[in-house]
């Protein structure tokens, strides 16, 4: 996969994703939009692939829209509200929703400032680990009388808690690293120099764990917060009964009764 605003590298069943605009902190032009689009459709149709790594080259991961790209312009008798309208519907929407469905698990290598849409790009990943240094900062409302977008309320609230994410939406203010992980918005916080290393690790032990299991893990947490107890317990049912027929699963439980470590097919 080739793109102008995106580095893709592949290595065995690992995908690993850079955004590639350093100059402008990875902020999201159009052009990257599309490319994280395009990106996404084609690792749906990437059946051989077991899991990605998303992380931001340079000294940021994503200062969210870029307001300079030249397409950020409205078209003659539109307003500026109705172009943002359309543009998260066409193009932000899109890629949020193509990225939080990816048929394998996804990991965020948070490695810098993720500020507004860029943050709510960082909360996508199944897990996000964060470089001690980084940060991340929803500033629409108090900066520019916007409200946060690109999934940004749903990811908030689900992960810290209504208060809190009212508090920091309203605010703006900057999440440390270290507070991200105290209050349970990323997964783990570690040293600078460690992120690279931590992260190839993590989405490496996911990619040798059964895939279809993850994403119906990935698909039951998203349901947690707003189904009654009954509906959940059924789509835990319902999980475990495709579950079961795979080959994965009967790879697993003869492992376990041979006492070997497992050797998942993804299948």
């Amino acid at each position: 996969m080739n793109f102008e605003n995106l580095v893709c590298e592949r290595a065995d069943d690992v995908m690993t994703v850079t955004l590639n605009r350093p100059a402008k902190l990875n902020s999201l032009s159009l052009g990257l939009l599309q490319d994280l689009r395009g990106c996404a459709e084609a690792m749906q149709r990437d059946r051989s692939l077991r899991a990605v790594l998303l992380t931001g080259a340079g000294r940021g991961f994503c200062a969210g829209a870029d307001l300079t790209d030249p397409s950020s312009v409205p078209a003659p008798g539109q307003s500026m509200g109705q172009f943002m309208a359309s543009r998260l519907r066409s193009e932000y929407n899109v890629v949020a929703a193509l990225w939080c469905n990816l048929p394998v698990p996804l990991v965020v290598g948070l490695n810098g400032i993720a500020a507004g849409a860029g943050a709510s790009l960082a909360l996508m990943g199944d897990i996000t680990v964060a470089a001690r240094s980084a940060s991340l900062t929803f500033l629409f409302a108090p900066k520019l009388g916007l409200a946060p977008d690109m999934g940004a309320t749903y990811f908030l609230a689900r992960r810290i808690g209504e208060a809190r994410a009212r508090y920091f939406a309203m605010t703006g203010a900057p999440i440390g690293a270290e507070t991200a992980e105290r209050i349970g918005l990323v997964a783990e916080c570690v040293d600078d120099e460690q992120l690279p290393a931590r992260a190839a690790a993590l989405v490496g032990e996911l990619a040798a764990a059964p895939r279809e299991a993850l994403v119906a893990v990935r698909g039951l947490m998203a349901r947690a917060c707003s189904s009654p107890l009954p509906e959940q317990l059924e789509l835990e049912a319902a999980a475990q009964a495709r579950l079961g027929d795979t080959a994965d699963f009967i790879e697993g439980v003869t492992a376990f009764r041979q006492k070997r470590p497992p050797r998942f097919g993804g299948r």
